[in-house]
């Protein structure tokens, strides 16, 4: 078992080194910056960083099975060692720690020891223990449920991998596990002298042997993880000089549906369109930050949130606007997917409820474009896809959209953007009120041109029609919604994208954070 507990030391040392990697996101910015000339494919690696960092921490869970269960299986035959006296290798490998203090292999050196006592007394089984507390306690807290709907308890735990990269370091350092000096190797070969130690070869037919010198395998983790732990505290140190600037809360909105909208200035600042920013309110939580995407265009002389209220922080902060107005940090702008939509011809935009954040700096961003008369706008066409389940959900970006038909109109580019509004839960008041005025020119329930649809898209039908209106067009499909509808769109992208490169190719795009 020893070669099963040393072979996953070595993995866990590898996957310690690389799960901080994903999460430094200063660090995958400048790579995005760094990497706008390089492939497609490859720049999209860097959108999938918390996908890899959940690979990562699930290799380390099982690692840290393996790793543990060799070990246990290594004490008892340890402690059966120690106790047997039958003249076999073990047992007198065992009893060497008799005959000097560099000569002991075996860690215990009592009959009287248990395995039990050995795990919870000497430093590698102590921070073994708390190491693996640690990973299980992170990990079970980092499922989809508890961060959607427990987000606090999620980031609390997780800090505990202060304490995991503090044991993983110490975890070694006793040197418990040991093995032959190589000077000894070369005195005392173990083929030829194992015999001897065991008394079956006393007339040294193949040579008298002398006592064998073993010594500490010495403690590598740290060499493993002290770069990535390095590059994470700048990391950090940066997040702590960012929330230490000044930002300045120029107006405050609160939306139907519990919807708030935070216009904010901040000396520096300089975004992209899709970007998000972290957000800490030291009055609720001087600990706790929530990213947040950004719903301004990078032409505007402020940078806004909207925030809905999914949750106790946001709960809390939502009634804290509606009293006073708190102080706000801020640590950003990151990177996402969505920077990359005006690289694409044709782009589809897809939001679910809320996820409908990003596309609004989008589209506010188009907007300004078409103001200026903007003649480097590599994007022709959009189709945008907003899905909501209740109408006071559409009420916040109906004076966003109801102004890019205006101007797209006076532009004499109508048809640049198309947008169909999805409701996907309605009561027999609104189907009503739908029916009664089914023929007016402008729709019921948004008051926009482009009538509601009631139900969810059908995406086969919608990529087909894409395919059929753009046939040699490169598509960026772009979304920011839950992890089932991102299935069924890259299962659409897969299917409608031709094996010809001539023809039109579907590129899935994910928002991450």
């Amino acid at each position: 078992a020893l070669a099963w507990a040393r072979a996953s030391a070595k993995c866990l040392n590898f996957n310690s080194m690389l799960i901080l990697l994903p999460v430094c996101r200063n660090l995958l910015s400048f790579l995005r910056g760094t990497c706008s000339c390089c492939r497609r494919t490859l720049r999209k690696q860097l959108d999938h960083n918390l996908t890899f960092h959940k690979l990562v921490a699930y290799a380390l869970a099982l690692l840290t099975a393996v790793h543990t269960i060799a070990h246990l299986f290594n004490l008892e035959r340890y402690n059966q060692s120690q106790q047997a006296t039958d003249g076999s290798l073990p047992a007198v490998l065992s009893k060497m720690h008799l005959q000097g203090s560099n000569k002991w292999l075996n860690p215990i050196h009592s009959n009287q020891t248990t395995v039990e006592y050995v795990a919870f007394t000497t430093i590698p089984g102590l921070t073994g223990v708390i190491i693996t507390l640690a990973l299980i306690l992170m990990v079970t807290s980092s499922t989809e449920f508890i961060r959607r709907n427990y987000f606090e308890l999620f980031w609390y735990t997780h800090h505990l991998f202060l304490i995991y990269f503090a044991g993983l370091v110490i975890h070694g350092i006793a040197g418990l596990v040991r093995g032959q000096t190589e000077q000894s190797m070369a005195e005392v070969p173990p083929q030829h002298c194992a015999e001897y130690l065991t008394q079956q070869d006393q007339n040294c037919t193949h040579g008298c042997c002398k006592d064998p010198e073993f010594g500490s395998i010495p403690a590598e983790s740290w060499k493993w993880v002290l770069a990535p732990i390095i590059l994470y505290v700048f990391e950090r140190i940066l997040r702590v000089w960012r929330a230490q600037q000044k930002v300045v809360v120029t107006k405050v909105v609160m939306h139907p549906a519990r919807v708030l909208e935070l216009q904010m200035v901040k000396k520096g600042f300089c975004m992209e369109v899709g970007q998000y920013i972290f957000v800490n309110c030291p009055a609720i939580s001087p600990l706790e930050w929530h990213p947040f995407t950004l719903t301004s265009a990078p032409e505007e002389d402020f940078f806004s949130i909207h925030i809905r209220a999914a949750g106790d922080w946001t709960e809390r902060l939502i009634d804290t606007f509606q009293v006073e107005i708190p102080r706000i940090e801020v640590d950003g702008p990151f990177g996402t997917a969505s920077e990359d939509v005006f690289q694409y011809e044709v782009a589809m935009l897809v939001g679910a409820g809320i996820g409908v954040t990003p596309f609004a700096s989008i589209l506010k961003s188009i907007w300004y474009k078409f103001q200026q008369a903007d003649q480097t706008l590599k994007t022709k066409k959009i189709y945008f896809y907003w899905l909501c389940r209740d109408t006071g959900a559409f009420a916040w970006f109906n004076d966003l959209l109801a102004s890019l038909e205006q101007k797209m109109a006076e532009s004499g580019k109508a048809d640049f953007l198309t947008y169909r509004l999805f409701l996907t839960g309605w009561d027999t008041s609104i189907a009503n009120n739908v029916a009664l005025h089914f023929d007016t020119a402008t729709d019921t329930v948004t008051g926009l041109r482009h009538k509601t649809i009631f139900g969810r898209p059908m995406w086969n039908t919608e990529f087909a029609a894409v395919a059929a209106a753009h046939p040699r067009s490169v598509v960026g499909v772009f979304l920011c919604g839950p992890e089932a509808l991102a299935k069924s769109l890259q299962k659409s992208c897969h299917q409608h994208s031709s094996l010809d490169p001539r023809k039109v190719k579907f590129y899935f795009n994910k928002e991450n954070f």
